[in-house]
């Protein structure tokens, strides 16, 4: 009756996080850039918002350091 769980949400956002990322490392191996940026900083959107599902203060905090890096990186 009732939709996924959030156990389930966070599975799925959890690996589709991590493939984008392996595809964030591929990207920067052929030196594709930005694209390289874009598909890290989907991939740890996906990171932090599992870290919420989870309340783990540690894998939010180190994406939210990781955004703003990304970010900066981007604007400079």
């Amino acid at each position: 009756m009732g939709g996924p769980g959030k156990g389930q949400v966070a599975f799925v956002i959890k690996w589709l996080a991590s493939v984008i990322q392996i595809f964030g490392y591929t990207a920067t191996a052929f030196a594709l850039t930005p694209w390289n940026i874009y598909l890290f900083l989907a991939g740890l959107i996906g990171w932090l918002v599992v870290g919420l599902l989870w309340n783990d203060r540690a894998i939010i905090l180190i994406h939210l350091v990781a955004f703003g890096a990304m970010t900066v990186g981007l604007m400079s």
